[in-house]
């Protein structure tokens, strides 16, 4: 960003999300001076350095929906975002797939012409240009491991969480151990917390709703909404509280029977239920 006149014979910037300044034409300054602290120059750059945060933030938040839920997006609408530094941060090296199901590799950039620059799982350079791509979730990646060391091989790093993202794969078969008819799982039940609210902050803090008693996510796997809720307690109880099962519901509200849960839909839900389990609280001690 440009230098910018702040009068007193100043001149400010932006660096790393804060504002800096320097002398007409010198040296940076190692602290913002008193004079300019309650400048209006200053406090504009704040609100830009604010904004330019949040924006960033729905960027990454954004990508991560689209990968999530695994939706075609429009080739035309990433060319046209590319441009834009914090858009262009959230997709690099995502994983995308074309209309061939073959056509997968890592997003490096996108060129004049609107076409995607991607390194495809043989390392080779390719672009491509379909109607639409998906940033499928993890899930769905064949092979997934070695993916995995492929774009550690390439350095790859990631705004946006999928190729490393914790992964669960659904149990199928009489070595399940669950009824055909079951709609819950509780293989991260009975997570103990000191109070309620310090559990539905977690939840908040990582991302999920908290809705009456639950903890929720939606995912749309396979054409379809799913809403995966993890019970936390009482919204006004305010002693200790507890994990309990997670379950899956449909877009009319009806429990879904685990054998009918979707891939993402799962891995998701059981993401989400091993990370609120993961903040219980330890007893220490013989008696623990």
């Amino acid at each position: 960003m440009a230098w910018l006149a702040a009068g007193e014979g100043y001149e400010i910037t932006l660096e790393d999300g804060r504002v800096v300044a320097r002398r007409v034409g010198g040296r940076q300054l190692k602290a913002l001076p008193k004079a300019l602290r309650d400048s209006p120059e200053v406090d504009r750059l704040r609100q830009l350095a604010e904004w330019l945060d949040r924006h960033a933030a729905s960027c990454v938040a954004q990508v991560d929906a689209w990968m999530v839920s695994s939706l075609p997006v429009p080739t035309e609408l990433i060319a046209r975002v590319w441009p834009d530094e914090a858009w262009q941060a959230a997709l690099r090296d995502m994983a995308v797939v074309g209309d061939d199901p073959d056509e997968a590799g890592f997003l490096r950039d996108v060129t004049g012409d609107g076409e995607l620059k991607v390194v495809d799982l043989d390392g080779e350079t390719v672009r491509l240009s379909p109607r639409t791509v998906t940033l499928p979730h993890p899930v769905l990646l064949p092979d997934l491991d070695d993916v995995r060391d492929f774009a550690a091989d390439l350095g790859i790093t990631q705004q946006v969480e999928q190729i490393h993202r914790a992964t669960w794969t659904r149990p199928d078969g009489p070595d399940a151990g669950r009824p055909e008819t079951a709609t819950e799982v509780r293989d991260y039940a009975g997570g103990k917390f000191t109070s309620r609210f310090g559990l539905a902050a977690r939840a908040t803090g990582l991302g999920y709703r908290v809705s009456g008693g639950y903890a929720t996510c939606k995912v749309r796997d396979g054409g379809r909404s799913t809403e995966a809720s993890v019970w936390i307690g009482e919204p006004y109880w305010d002693g200790e509280s507890e994990t309990g099962g997670l379950s899956w519901h449909d877009e009319d509200g009806r429990a879904v029977r685990l054998t009918e849960v979707g891939p993402v839909a799962w891995s998701e839900g059981m993401r989400m239920a091993a990370a609120l389990y993961a903040g219980r609280t330890i007893e220490e001690g013989g008696d623990a």
